[in-house]
Protein backbone atom coordinates (compact mmCIF):
# COMPACT_ATOMS: atom_id res chain seq x y z
CA UNK A 1 0.00 0.00 0.00
CA UNK A 2 0.92 3.55 -0.40
CA UNK A 3 0.24 6.99 1.18
CA UNK A 4 -0.26 10.24 -0.19
CA UNK A 5 0.09 13.76 1.69
CA UNK A 6 -1.37 16.76 0.11
CA UNK A 7 -0.77 19.71 2.90
CA UNK A 8 -3.11 22.56 2.08
CA UNK A 9 -4.01 25.54 3.48
CA UNK A 10 -7.17 24.62 4.18
CA UNK A 11 -6.57 20.75 5.56
CA UNK A 12 -4.13 17.64 5.46
CA UNK A 13 -5.19 15.07 3.11
CA UNK A 14 -4.44 11.42 3.28
CA UNK A 15 -5.02 8.78 0.69
CA UNK A 16 -3.78 5.36 0.45
CA UNK A 17 -3.66 3.40 -2.66
CA UNK A 18 -3.51 -0.15 -3.73
CA UNK A 19 -0.66 -0.39 -5.80
CA UNK A 20 -1.67 -3.32 -7.63
CA UNK A 21 -5.12 -2.02 -9.41
CA UNK A 22 -4.97 1.95 -8.72
CA UNK A 23 -7.58 1.44 -6.66
CA UNK A 24 -8.27 4.28 -3.88
CA UNK A 25 -8.65 2.18 -0.29
CA UNK A 26 -9.85 5.67 1.61
CA UNK A 27 -9.05 8.97 1.85
CA UNK A 28 -9.47 11.34 5.01
CA UNK A 29 -8.87 14.51 5.98
CA UNK A 30 -7.75 16.47 8.81
CA UNK A 31 -9.29 19.02 9.96
CA UNK A 32 -13.25 18.62 8.45
CA UNK A 33 -13.32 22.34 8.45
CA UNK A 34 -10.61 24.89 7.35
CA UNK A 35 -7.73 25.39 9.11
CA UNK A 36 -7.22 28.96 10.46
CA UNK A 37 -5.05 31.12 8.61
CA UNK A 38 -3.94 33.99 10.88
CA UNK A 39 -3.97 37.65 9.81
CA UNK A 40 -2.25 39.77 12.15
CA UNK A 41 -1.47 42.84 9.83
CA UNK A 42 -3.01 43.67 6.12
CA UNK A 43 -2.10 41.27 3.57
CA UNK A 44 -0.73 39.05 6.25
CA UNK A 45 -1.18 35.46 5.24
CA UNK A 46 0.37 32.79 8.45
CA UNK A 47 -0.20 29.57 9.57
CA UNK A 48 1.46 27.43 12.63
CA UNK A 49 3.61 24.56 11.01
CA UNK A 50 3.13 22.66 13.87
CA UNK A 51 -0.66 22.14 13.25
CA UNK A 52 0.26 20.77 9.37
CA UNK A 53 1.86 18.18 11.56
CA UNK A 54 -0.53 17.91 14.11
CA UNK A 55 -2.78 17.39 11.03
CA UNK A 56 -1.31 15.17 9.27
CA UNK A 57 -0.71 12.54 12.29
CA UNK A 58 -4.65 12.73 13.37
CA UNK A 59 -5.49 12.13 9.46
CA UNK A 60 -2.75 9.61 9.31
CA UNK A 61 -4.72 7.64 12.58
CA UNK A 62 -7.95 8.05 10.97
CA UNK A 63 -7.20 6.76 7.92
CA UNK A 64 -5.59 3.19 8.80
CA UNK A 65 -8.30 2.96 11.27
CA UNK A 66 -11.10 3.81 8.69
CA UNK A 67 -9.58 1.17 6.16
CA UNK A 68 -8.12 -1.31 8.05
CA UNK A 69 -4.77 -1.64 6.69
CA UNK A 70 -2.17 -2.46 8.93
CA UNK A 71 0.74 -0.17 8.72
CA UNK A 72 3.48 -2.61 8.07
CA UNK A 73 1.92 -2.99 4.83
CA UNK A 74 2.81 0.87 3.89
CA UNK A 75 5.72 0.91 1.54
CA UNK A 76 6.29 4.37 0.46
CA UNK A 77 5.34 7.62 0.70
CA UNK A 78 4.37 10.99 -1.08
CA UNK A 79 3.99 14.52 -0.40
CA UNK A 80 2.37 17.49 -2.05
CA UNK A 81 2.35 20.37 -0.22
CA UNK A 82 1.09 24.03 -0.88
CA UNK A 83 3.57 26.36 -2.34
CA UNK A 84 5.46 29.43 -1.99
CA UNK A 85 5.68 29.40 1.71
CA UNK A 86 8.46 29.97 4.06
CA UNK A 87 9.44 27.71 7.44
CA UNK A 88 12.43 29.05 9.07
CA UNK A 89 14.26 26.54 12.09
CA UNK A 90 17.07 27.42 14.27
CA UNK A 91 20.40 24.67 14.83
CA UNK A 92 17.97 22.56 17.02
CA UNK A 93 15.35 22.18 14.31
CA UNK A 94 12.96 24.16 16.04
CA UNK A 95 10.57 26.45 14.33
CA UNK A 96 11.34 30.03 14.81
CA UNK A 97 8.00 32.13 13.82
CA UNK A 98 4.51 31.17 12.23
CA UNK A 99 4.91 29.93 8.80
CA UNK A 100 4.19 33.18 6.08
CA UNK A 101 2.27 31.02 3.26
CA UNK A 102 1.37 31.38 -0.56
CA UNK A 103 -1.33 33.93 -0.33
CA UNK A 104 0.77 36.52 1.85
CA UNK A 105 2.01 39.97 0.22
CA UNK A 106 4.21 41.74 2.33
CA UNK A 107 7.13 40.83 0.42
CA UNK A 108 5.68 41.96 -3.02
CA UNK A 109 7.39 45.65 -3.04
CA UNK A 110 10.75 43.99 -1.98
CA UNK A 111 10.84 41.50 -4.96
CA UNK A 112 9.50 44.23 -7.28
CA UNK A 113 12.40 46.60 -6.65
CA UNK A 114 15.08 43.01 -6.84
CA UNK A 115 13.38 42.67 -10.16
CA UNK A 116 14.63 45.89 -10.89
CA UNK A 117 17.98 46.36 -9.47
CA UNK A 118 19.10 42.65 -10.77
CA UNK A 119 17.22 43.80 -14.80
CA UNK A 120 13.87 42.55 -15.76
CA UNK A 121 16.17 40.61 -18.89
CA UNK A 122 18.64 38.78 -15.95
CA UNK A 123 15.45 37.86 -13.34
CA UNK A 124 13.52 36.95 -16.22
CA UNK A 125 16.07 34.65 -18.17
CA UNK A 126 17.87 32.89 -15.28
CA UNK A 127 14.73 32.44 -12.84
CA UNK A 128 11.94 32.83 -15.81
CA UNK A 129 10.15 35.33 -13.07
CA UNK A 130 10.71 38.02 -11.08
CA UNK A 131 11.51 37.82 -7.32
CA UNK A 132 8.20 38.95 -7.16
CA UNK A 133 6.33 38.10 -3.77
CA UNK A 134 8.04 34.17 -3.32
CA UNK A 135 9.86 32.29 -0.94
CA UNK A 136 13.20 34.33 -1.75
CA UNK A 137 11.70 37.90 -1.17
CA UNK A 138 9.99 36.62 2.15
CA UNK A 139 13.35 35.43 3.43
CA UNK A 140 14.67 39.14 2.79
CA UNK A 141 11.61 40.64 4.46
CA UNK A 142 12.66 38.60 7.58
CA UNK A 143 15.82 39.62 7.51
CA UNK A 144 15.03 43.70 7.29
CA UNK A 145 11.84 43.06 9.38
CA UNK A 146 12.77 40.61 11.94
CA UNK A 147 16.75 40.44 12.11
CA UNK A 148 16.45 39.02 15.33
CA UNK A 149 14.65 36.03 14.09
CA UNK A 150 16.80 36.00 10.76
CA UNK A 151 20.45 35.79 12.62
CA UNK A 152 19.16 32.65 14.50
CA UNK A 153 17.88 30.82 11.19
CA UNK A 154 19.85 27.62 10.25
CA UNK A 155 17.55 26.35 7.33
CA UNK A 156 14.87 28.04 5.04
CA UNK A 157 12.41 25.28 4.11
CA UNK A 158 9.25 25.17 1.79
CA UNK A 159 5.93 23.51 3.94
CA UNK A 160 6.37 20.28 1.81
CA UNK A 161 10.08 20.18 3.52
CA UNK A 162 8.78 20.96 6.51
CA UNK A 163 6.22 17.80 6.66
CA UNK A 164 9.56 16.01 5.13
CA UNK A 165 11.64 17.48 8.03
CA UNK A 166 9.44 15.98 10.97
CA UNK A 167 8.65 12.16 9.19
CA UNK A 168 12.48 11.76 9.10
CA UNK A 169 14.64 14.19 10.63
CA UNK A 170 16.62 15.17 7.54
CA UNK A 171 16.12 18.81 6.26
CA UNK A 172 16.24 18.60 2.41
CA UNK A 173 14.44 20.02 -0.34
CA UNK A 174 14.59 19.64 -4.36
CA UNK A 175 15.34 21.40 -7.55
CA UNK A 176 11.50 22.39 -8.38
CA UNK A 177 10.92 23.65 -4.91
CA UNK A 178 13.81 25.88 -5.13
CA UNK A 179 12.47 26.82 -8.41
CA UNK A 180 8.88 27.76 -6.86
CA UNK A 181 10.94 29.78 -4.30
CA UNK A 182 13.37 32.05 -6.90
CA UNK A 183 16.14 30.32 -5.35
CA UNK A 184 17.35 28.58 -8.46
CA UNK A 185 19.00 29.69 -11.90
CA UNK A 186 17.55 27.97 -15.00
CA UNK A 187 20.97 28.54 -16.81
CA UNK A 188 23.61 27.57 -15.05
CA UNK A 189 21.66 24.99 -13.14
CA UNK A 190 22.67 25.98 -9.49
CA UNK A 191 20.82 27.90 -6.67
CA UNK A 192 20.30 31.54 -7.55
CA UNK A 193 23.67 33.13 -6.30
CA UNK A 194 23.52 36.39 -7.40
CA UNK A 195 19.61 37.24 -5.88
CA UNK A 196 20.96 35.57 -2.73
CA UNK A 197 23.54 37.84 -2.64
CA UNK A 198 21.73 40.86 -3.45
CA UNK A 199 18.94 39.74 -0.73
CA UNK A 200 21.86 38.72 1.91
CA UNK A 201 20.87 35.14 2.07
CA UNK A 202 23.45 32.78 2.99
CA UNK A 203 23.64 30.01 0.67
CA UNK A 204 23.96 27.40 3.35
CA UNK A 205 20.29 28.34 4.54
CA UNK A 206 19.04 26.78 1.87
CA UNK A 207 18.48 22.86 2.40
CA UNK A 208 20.32 20.15 0.83
CA UNK A 209 19.20 18.90 -2.78
CA UNK A 210 17.23 15.52 -3.42
CA UNK A 211 15.43 14.28 -5.78
CA UNK A 212 11.55 15.00 -6.81
CA UNK A 213 11.47 11.00 -7.25
CA UNK A 214 13.50 8.70 -5.57
CA UNK A 215 14.48 7.97 -1.82
CA UNK A 216 14.33 10.82 0.26
CA UNK A 217 14.80 9.28 3.55
CA UNK A 218 13.34 7.10 5.76
CA UNK A 219 10.23 7.70 8.59
CA UNK A 220 12.52 7.91 11.80
CA UNK A 221 10.74 6.06 14.95
CA UNK A 222 9.57 8.88 16.87
CA UNK A 223 7.49 10.13 13.98
CA UNK A 224 6.47 6.42 12.93
CA UNK A 225 4.91 6.20 16.46
CA UNK A 226 3.24 9.96 16.30
CA UNK A 227 1.77 8.66 12.67
CA UNK A 228 0.59 5.62 13.40
CA UNK A 229 3.36 4.04 11.03
CA UNK A 230 6.16 1.92 11.46
CA UNK A 231 9.62 3.03 11.31
CA UNK A 232 11.37 2.59 7.79
CA UNK A 233 8.62 3.39 5.33
CA UNK A 234 10.32 5.29 2.52
CA UNK A 235 9.75 8.65 1.57
CA UNK A 236 9.81 8.61 -2.10
CA UNK A 237 8.68 11.81 -3.34
CA UNK A 238 7.86 15.54 -3.06
CA UNK A 239 5.97 18.09 -5.35
CA UNK A 240 4.37 21.71 -4.77
CA UNK A 241 0.82 21.03 -5.13
CA UNK A 242 -0.02 22.52 -8.90
CA UNK A 243 2.91 20.35 -10.32
CA UNK A 244 1.53 17.21 -8.20
CA UNK A 245 -2.17 18.18 -9.10
CA UNK A 246 -0.85 18.43 -13.00
CA UNK A 247 1.39 14.72 -12.49
CA UNK A 248 -1.98 13.30 -10.88
CA UNK A 249 -4.02 13.98 -14.02
CA UNK A 250 -1.09 12.59 -16.24
CA UNK A 251 -0.19 16.19 -17.36
CA UNK A 252 3.72 15.35 -17.92
CA UNK A 253 4.23 16.62 -21.24
CA UNK A 254 3.91 19.77 -23.32
CA UNK A 255 0.72 20.69 -24.75
CA UNK A 256 -0.84 19.13 -21.26
CA UNK A 257 -3.07 21.74 -18.85
CA UNK A 258 -4.20 20.67 -15.66
CA UNK A 259 -6.52 23.12 -13.81
CA UNK A 260 -7.59 23.33 -10.15
CA UNK A 261 -10.58 25.31 -8.68
CA UNK A 262 -9.84 25.37 -4.67
CA UNK A 263 -9.16 28.35 -2.32
CA UNK A 264 -7.24 29.46 -5.11
CA UNK A 265 -7.77 28.84 -8.71
CA UNK A 266 -4.88 27.78 -11.09
CA UNK A 267 -4.05 26.45 -14.29
CA UNK A 268 -0.86 24.19 -14.97
CA UNK A 269 0.53 23.96 -18.65
CA UNK A 270 3.63 21.76 -19.33
CA UNK A 271 6.48 23.37 -21.64
CA UNK A 272 9.59 21.46 -23.27
CA UNK A 273 11.75 24.03 -22.15
CA UNK A 274 11.90 27.14 -19.95
CA UNK A 275 9.70 30.08 -21.36
CA UNK A 276 8.20 33.28 -19.65
CA UNK A 277 6.09 35.89 -19.47
CA UNK A 278 7.38 39.79 -19.51
CA UNK A 279 4.19 40.88 -18.17
CA UNK A 280 4.53 38.04 -15.54
CA UNK A 281 0.53 37.22 -15.86
CA UNK A 282 1.76 33.84 -15.26
CA UNK A 283 4.57 32.19 -13.68
CA UNK A 284 7.13 29.02 -14.78
CA UNK A 285 8.79 26.74 -12.43
CA UNK A 286 10.49 23.22 -12.95
CA UNK A 287 7.85 20.47 -13.63
CA UNK A 288 7.95 17.55 -11.31
CA UNK A 289 10.11 15.63 -14.38
CA UNK A 290 12.42 18.39 -14.96
CA UNK A 291 16.06 17.84 -15.96
CA UNK A 292 18.53 19.77 -17.54
CA UNK A 293 18.48 17.62 -20.62
CA UNK A 294 14.96 17.32 -20.31
CA UNK A 295 13.59 20.86 -18.92
CA UNK A 296 10.09 20.10 -18.74
CA UNK A 297 8.67 23.36 -17.57
CA UNK A 298 5.15 24.18 -15.41
CA UNK A 299 3.62 27.56 -16.40
CA UNK A 300 1.26 28.67 -13.79
CA UNK A 301 -1.51 30.60 -13.39
CA UNK A 302 -2.95 31.87 -10.08
CA UNK A 303 -6.36 33.39 -8.86
CA UNK A 304 -6.20 33.88 -5.60
CA UNK A 305 -9.61 34.63 -4.83
CA UNK A 306 -11.32 31.65 -6.40
CA UNK A 307 -12.86 29.35 -3.98
CA UNK A 308 -11.88 31.39 -1.23
CA UNK A 309 -14.63 33.91 -3.11
CA UNK A 310 -17.36 31.46 -3.35
CA UNK A 311 -16.87 30.28 -0.01
CA UNK A 312 -17.28 34.12 1.50
CA UNK A 313 -20.44 34.18 -0.76
CA UNK A 314 -22.08 31.44 0.50
CA UNK A 315 -20.92 32.35 4.34
CA UNK A 316 -22.70 35.50 3.24
CA UNK A 317 -25.10 35.22 1.18
CA UNK A 318 -26.15 31.39 1.49
CA UNK A 319 -29.18 31.68 3.82
CA UNK A 320 -32.44 30.49 3.08
CA UNK A 321 -35.28 32.88 2.26
CA UNK A 322 -33.44 35.08 -0.13
CA UNK A 323 -35.00 37.04 -2.93
CA UNK A 324 -37.92 36.57 -4.94
CA UNK A 325 -38.24 33.26 -5.28
CA UNK A 326 -39.70 32.77 -1.80
CA UNK A 327 -39.56 29.71 0.69
CA UNK A 328 -37.46 26.64 -0.73
CA UNK A 329 -37.41 22.89 -0.19
CA UNK A 330 -33.75 23.29 -0.23
CA UNK A 331 -30.92 21.48 0.91
CA UNK A 332 -30.10 23.07 3.93
CA UNK A 333 -27.47 22.70 6.61
CA UNK A 334 -27.01 24.13 10.11
CA UNK A 335 -24.86 26.98 9.89
CA UNK A 336 -24.88 28.00 13.35
CA UNK A 337 -27.88 26.99 15.89
CA UNK A 338 -30.73 28.41 14.07
CA UNK A 339 -29.34 29.88 10.87
CA UNK A 340 -29.47 27.50 8.04
CA UNK A 341 -27.21 27.80 4.85
CA UNK A 342 -27.65 26.64 1.16
CA UNK A 343 -25.57 23.54 0.15
CA UNK A 344 -23.43 24.56 -2.98
CA UNK A 345 -25.34 21.99 -5.59
CA UNK A 346 -28.50 24.64 -4.10
CA UNK A 347 -26.55 27.38 -4.99
CA UNK A 348 -25.75 26.12 -8.26
CA UNK A 349 -29.40 25.86 -8.92
CA UNK A 350 -30.59 29.11 -7.49
CA UNK A 351 -27.82 30.97 -10.02
CA UNK A 352 -29.20 28.80 -13.01
CA UNK A 353 -32.53 30.66 -12.80
CA UNK A 354 -30.32 33.63 -13.67
CA UNK A 355 -29.25 34.53 -17.45
CA UNK A 356 -25.75 34.78 -18.36
CA UNK A 357 -24.42 38.16 -17.23
CA UNK A 358 -26.44 37.94 -14.03
CA UNK A 359 -28.28 41.12 -15.69
CA UNK A 360 -25.54 43.49 -15.30
CA UNK A 361 -24.26 42.62 -11.71
CA UNK A 362 -20.70 41.86 -12.25
CA UNK A 363 -17.93 40.44 -9.41
CA UNK A 364 -14.32 41.08 -9.37
CA UNK A 365 -12.96 37.65 -7.00
CA UNK A 366 -9.35 39.63 -6.12
CA UNK A 367 -10.31 39.80 -2.40
CA UNK A 368 -7.30 37.39 -1.23
CA UNK A 369 -3.84 39.27 -1.84
CA UNK A 370 -2.06 40.22 -4.75
CA UNK A 371 -3.39 38.98 -8.19
CA UNK A 372 -0.28 38.50 -10.46
CA UNK A 373 -2.78 38.27 -13.40
CA UNK A 374 -2.98 42.55 -12.23
CA UNK A 375 0.62 42.85 -12.20
CA UNK A 376 0.98 41.75 -8.38
CA UNK A 377 -1.68 44.70 -7.90
CA UNK A 378 -4.38 44.10 -5.20
CA UNK A 379 -7.76 45.71 -5.97
CA UNK A 380 -10.19 43.78 -3.34
CA UNK A 381 -13.16 42.23 -4.15
CA UNK A 382 -15.80 44.13 -5.68
CA UNK A 383 -19.49 43.99 -6.41
CA UNK A 384 -20.21 46.23 -9.03
CA UNK A 385 -23.17 47.24 -10.78
CA UNK A 386 -25.86 46.33 -8.09
CA UNK A 387 -29.30 47.14 -9.11
CA UNK A 388 -31.59 47.11 -5.91
CA UNK A 389 -34.81 46.53 -7.64
CA UNK A 390 -33.27 43.77 -9.98
CA UNK A 391 -30.73 41.70 -8.46
CA UNK A 392 -31.08 39.66 -5.56
CA UNK A 393 -29.32 36.47 -3.76
CA UNK A 394 -29.51 34.36 -7.23
CA UNK A 395 -27.53 37.02 -9.14
CA UNK A 396 -24.86 37.52 -6.19
CA UNK A 397 -24.00 33.34 -6.63
CA UNK A 398 -24.00 33.72 -10.35
CA UNK A 399 -22.03 36.95 -10.85
CA UNK A 400 -19.45 34.88 -8.55
CA UNK A 401 -19.06 32.09 -10.18
CA UNK A 402 -18.90 33.84 -13.38
CA UNK A 403 -16.37 36.50 -12.08
CA UNK A 404 -13.90 33.70 -10.62
CA UNK A 405 -14.27 31.81 -14.45
CA UNK A 406 -13.68 35.35 -16.55
CA UNK A 407 -10.22 35.76 -14.20
CA UNK A 408 -9.49 32.17 -15.31
CA UNK A 409 -10.24 33.01 -19.22
CA UNK A 410 -8.15 36.11 -18.55
CA UNK A 411 -5.22 34.00 -17.27
CA UNK A 412 -5.33 31.50 -19.78
CA UNK A 413 -5.20 34.05 -22.54
CA UNK A 414 -1.61 35.11 -21.58
CA UNK A 415 -0.63 31.63 -21.35
CA UNK A 416 -1.92 31.66 -25.39
CA UNK A 417 0.09 34.80 -26.30
CA UNK A 418 2.96 33.40 -24.84
CA UNK A 419 2.29 30.35 -27.22
CA UNK A 420 1.50 27.74 -24.85
CA UNK A 421 -1.37 25.81 -26.78
CA UNK A 422 -4.21 24.61 -24.49
CA UNK A 423 -7.01 22.59 -26.14
CA UNK A 424 -8.47 20.34 -23.24
CA UNK A 425 -8.36 20.74 -19.69
CA UNK A 426 -8.15 17.89 -17.28
CA UNK A 427 -9.15 18.74 -14.14
CA UNK A 428 -10.39 17.18 -10.37
CA UNK A 429 -13.85 16.30 -9.86
CA UNK A 430 -14.27 18.80 -6.77
CA UNK A 431 -14.37 22.24 -5.45
CA UNK A 432 -15.62 25.21 -8.38
CA UNK A 433 -15.40 22.74 -11.44
CA UNK A 434 -18.47 20.56 -10.11
CA UNK A 435 -20.34 23.45 -10.88
CA UNK A 436 -21.62 23.83 -14.54
CA UNK A 437 -21.95 27.28 -14.66
CA UNK A 438 -18.22 28.14 -13.70
CA UNK A 439 -16.96 25.13 -16.00
CA UNK A 440 -19.48 26.00 -18.95
CA UNK A 441 -18.43 29.70 -18.97
CA UNK A 442 -14.18 29.24 -19.13
CA UNK A 443 -15.55 26.05 -21.84
CA UNK A 444 -17.29 28.39 -24.22
CA UNK A 445 -15.22 31.49 -23.97
CA UNK A 446 -11.76 29.29 -24.38
CA UNK A 447 -13.31 27.10 -27.11
CA UNK A 448 -12.08 23.49 -25.81
CA UNK A 449 -13.61 20.51 -23.38
CA UNK A 450 -13.13 20.52 -20.15
CA UNK A 451 -12.65 16.81 -18.73
CA UNK A 452 -13.10 16.38 -15.48
CA UNK A 453 -11.25 13.40 -13.38
CA UNK A 454 -11.85 11.28 -9.59
CA UNK A 455 -8.22 12.79 -8.67
CA UNK A 456 -6.63 14.15 -6.17
CA UNK A 457 -3.83 15.45 -4.90
CA UNK A 458 -3.02 12.84 -2.09
CA UNK A 459 -3.74 10.13 -4.77
CA UNK A 460 -1.34 11.42 -6.72
CA UNK A 461 1.28 11.70 -4.43
CA UNK A 462 0.95 8.39 -3.28
CA UNK A 463 0.76 6.86 -6.74
CA UNK A 464 4.22 9.21 -7.57
CA UNK A 465 5.96 7.09 -4.45
CA UNK A 466 5.11 3.89 -5.98
CA UNK A 467 7.54 4.87 -8.83
CA UNK A 468 10.57 5.15 -6.73
CA UNK A 469 10.01 2.23 -4.42
CA UNK A 470 10.28 0.37 -7.76
CA UNK A 471 6.67 -1.06 -8.10
CA UNK A 472 5.67 1.36 -11.57
CA UNK A 473 8.02 1.83 -14.11
CA UNK A 474 7.46 5.85 -14.94
CA UNK A 475 5.27 8.33 -13.40
CA UNK A 476 3.24 8.53 -16.83
CA UNK A 477 2.65 4.38 -16.01
CA UNK A 478 1.73 5.17 -11.98
CA UNK A 479 -0.97 7.82 -12.79
CA UNK A 480 -2.57 6.30 -15.66
CA UNK A 481 -4.07 3.46 -13.67
CA UNK A 482 -7.70 4.13 -13.30
CA UNK A 483 -7.77 7.56 -14.55
CA UNK A 484 -10.99 7.72 -16.39
CA UNK A 485 -13.18 10.73 -17.37
CA UNK A 486 -16.38 10.87 -14.76
CA UNK A 487 -17.60 14.24 -17.01
CA UNK A 488 -16.66 16.40 -19.57
CA UNK A 489 -17.74 20.17 -20.44
CA UNK A 490 -17.94 21.10 -23.73
CA UNK A 491 -18.26 24.66 -26.11
CA UNK A 492 -21.58 25.95 -25.80
CA UNK A 493 -20.79 27.95 -29.60
CA UNK A 494 -24.77 28.42 -29.25
CA UNK A 495 -24.01 30.74 -26.11
CA UNK A 496 -20.61 32.29 -27.04
CA UNK A 497 -21.69 35.97 -28.04
CA UNK A 498 -23.55 35.73 -24.44
CA UNK A 499 -21.00 34.74 -22.41
CA UNK A 500 -18.60 37.07 -23.91
CA UNK A 501 -20.66 40.27 -23.61
CA UNK A 502 -20.54 39.39 -20.13
CA UNK A 503 -17.01 38.73 -19.95
CA UNK A 504 -16.11 42.09 -22.03
CA UNK A 505 -18.74 44.16 -19.76
CA UNK A 506 -16.73 42.45 -16.79
CA UNK A 507 -13.51 42.96 -17.96
CA UNK A 508 -14.31 46.83 -18.49
CA UNK A 509 -14.09 47.70 -14.84
CA UNK A 510 -10.54 46.26 -14.70
CA UNK A 511 -9.44 49.24 -16.70
CA UNK A 512 -11.07 51.64 -14.74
Amino acid sequence: MLLGYDIGSSSIKVALLNPEDGSLLGMTQYPESEMPIESPHPDWAEQNPESWWEAACLATRKLLAETGVSPDQILGIGIAYQMHGLVVLDKAGKVLRPAIIWCDSRAVALGNQAFEALGAGYCLEHYLNSPGNFTASKLRWLKENEPEIFARIDKAMLPGDYLAYRMTGKICTTVPGLTEGIFWDFKTNTPAGRLLDYYGIPAEMLPEIVPVFGLQWTLNPSAAAALGLVPGIPLGYRAGDQPNHALSLNVLHPGEVAATGGTSGVVYAVSDRPVFDPKQRVNSFAHVNYSPENPHTGILLCINGAGSMYRWVRDNFGQAGWGPQGPQALNLVEDTPGRLKLSYPEMESLASTVPIGSEGLSILPFGNGAERILGNQNPGAQILGIHFNRHDQRHIIRAALEGIAFAFVQGMEAMREMGIPIHTLRVGNDNLFQSAIFSSTIATLMGLSIECYASSGALGAAKAAGVSVGIYSSPEEAVSKGLVPVATYRPEAEKHKEYLKAYLHWSAFLSV
